[in-house]
């Protein structure tokens, strides 16, 4: 266990294109600390099969989520496909006042709205070794068109210059190296003397 005393909490943004295994490394990573949270985001969309409310996503009206921007109760927020998708403040500024760790798993353009907001945040963009690896777990997957793979080819590219914006980079070659890095900039984080 990592727990940090009477100090503020950490917030972890983890960004990186699309295949490259966030939800896989948060997801050991979670399955080895119980005191770091996964913070939750709320959106819009219907929930799919087998998804549930306040564990994958707080789904809620795209009234209730356009109330909760005006008031800026997010960290940050954005459409995609006609849905709302965004990051309760709520949620994370409590668990951060506990001397809690927050991780978000975002795409880049909410970890530039975080940025903005919370300056503070520790950011982690996780790369490919290699664009062609990256076409080739997409591919994997099997779930993506062929157009749509190209689309989010493009897109991995256009995201991966990008990665001067963050504080640390990991290549997500092998999984369990990739997760031991993410640990260590965790603990390394924890031990700072100055925020």
């Amino acid at each position: 266990m990592l727990k940090q005393q009477d100090k503020r909490g950490n917030l972890i943004i983890l960004s990186g294109p699309s295949g490259v295994g966030k939800g896989t490394i948060l997801s050991a990573l979670m399955d080895n600390y119980d005191d770091i949270h996964y913070s939750i985001s709320a959106t819009t969309r219907e929930a799919r099969v087998g998804e549930e409310d306040g564990e994958d996503y707080y789904f809620i009206s795209e009234d209730k989520f356009e109330s909760l921007v005006e008031k800026d109760d997010f960290l940050e927020w954005a459409q995609v496909h006609n849905n709302y998708y965004g990051t309760p403040k709520k949620y994370v500024e409590e668990n951060l006042n506990q001397g809690e760790d927050v991780i978000l798993e975002i795409d880049i353009q909410g970890a530039q709205q975080i940025k903005e907001k919370f300056p503070q945040g520790v950011f982690i963009f996780l790369l490919p070794p290699s664009l062609e690896e990256l076409k080739s777990r997409i591919h994997h997957r099997g779930t993506e068109t062929e157009d749509a793979i190209q689309t989010r080819m493009k897109n991995a590219k256009k995201e991966m210059n990008k990665v001067e914006d963050y504080d640390y980079a990991v290549v997500n070659d092998e999984i369990e190296e990739a997760i031991n890095k993410l640990e260590a900039i965790i603990i390394a984080e924890r031990c700072k003397v100055k925020s």
